[in-house]
């Protein structure tokens, strides 16, 4: 999935360019400088391996305040790095794996130690661009692992209970029976874990005021309801790091874009798939519990399918909407109310 970042920390001119290629077990690192290579090395990726590093480059002049981190996005394989350049306050950018191999264009081979080359020269050329990174709170990593099991559980109770819906009509009944028994204390289970984590995820909200004010906030809005709340929590940062909602409708993968090209294509606008596929998801999902309640969404929808509109195209159009009014509720600081009357400066 796409990683939303935030701008932090000293402006002083980089002249130091790391570029590390992240691995579970590895850690391939490539210091540039003035676009040129000056090492190269390879270290275990835990805390005496990245010790042995950076006391390696800071005998070629790598200090942090003129020093920046590129790396990619790897989840937790980035977690011993991240903590020990966090806490030496070193600058760190981590970058999308897509963006950095699209800048390079046509490119021949792979290895850990060319992507770290490639990495660093990235890093220089678009240092204009940088993005920092800093920690998000304790609380919102959190809730990105309950979110991150739930998931994984509903998925697992899919897989369970597909089969035996599909089964009806073409399996024997005594088959279809056998595969229910065995399956049923499964999904019970499952079931449960997935409550638990929904109460877990409750409850750390519920016990932060900030977490639970923004949840206030964003449920107010018709058609959202408190996972898609808690996941747009997370993947904003608390909106820390989205203060735009057509970025985050991009994000989110319900920003349509032009299909054309000189005179012979003339295409519909389309959404992109380079997207968070779960909030592409839940905003599809809230978008449908709007449209399905009586109130001003339901009658948007409802005037543009009678006039003709492509249903998909609304329901795309409700999607926005919904992120619109969940940014706007959000900078006013107040519930969303029906019928609001904005004050003309």
């Amino acid at each position: 999935m796409l990683t939303p970042f935030i701008q932090f920390k000293n402006n002083m001119k980089k002249t130091n360019f790391i570029g590390i290629d992240v691995s579970k077990g590895t850690l391939d690192i490539c210091l540039v400088r003035d676009n040129i290579v000056l090492d190269q090395m390879q270290v275990t990726n835990n805390l005496q391996g990245i010790k042995q590093a950076f006391a390696r480059l800071r005998k070629l002049g790598v200090k942090k305040l003129n020093s920046c981190c590129c790396m990619e996005h790897t989840g937790i394989y980035n977690l011993p790095l991240l903590n020990y350049l966090w806490s030496r306050s070193y600058s760190i950018w981590l970058e999308r794996a897509l963006q950095i191999k699209q800048s390079i264009g046509a490119v021949r081979g792979k290895s850990d130690k060319i992507d770290a080359v490639r990495i660093a020269q990235y890093a220089f050329k678009n240092q204009l661009d940088a993005r920092y990174w800093e920690p998000e709170r304790e609380q919102i990593l959190r809730l990105k692992i309950l979110l991150a099991d739930r998931r994984r559980l509903i998925n697992a109770k899919k897989q369970l209970k597909a089969p035996l819906k599909e089964g009806i009509g073409f399996i024997d009944k005594a088959s279809l029976k056998s595969s229910e028994k065995l399956s049923k204390p499964v999904i019970t289970a499952l079931e449960r874990s997935i409550a638990k984590a929904e109460k877990d995820i409750n409850q750390i909200i519920q016990q932060d005021q900030r977490l639970k004010h923004l949840n206030a906030l964003i449920t107010s809005v018709q058609g959202i309801g408190p996972v898609t709340a808690a996941h747009m929590i997370t993947t904003t940062n608390e909106f820390k790091d989205y203060n735009n909602p057509k970025k985050y409708s991009c994000y989110s993968g319900v920003a349509p874009f032009p299909h054309t090209s000189g005179s012979s294509i003339r295409g519909r606008h389309r959404v992109s798939h380079l997207a968070n596929k779960t909030m592409k998801t839940l905003m599809h999902l809230s978008a449908m519990a709007a449209i399905n309640a009586k109130g001003e969404l339901q009658d948007f929808y409802l005037r543009k399918v009678a006039e003709g509109k492509n249903k998909m195209s609304v329901i795309n159009a409700v999607r926005n909407k919904l992120i619109l009014r969940i940014f706007s509720v959000v900078k006013r600081n107040e519930p969303y109310r029906k019928n609001y009357q904005y004050s003309l400066a």
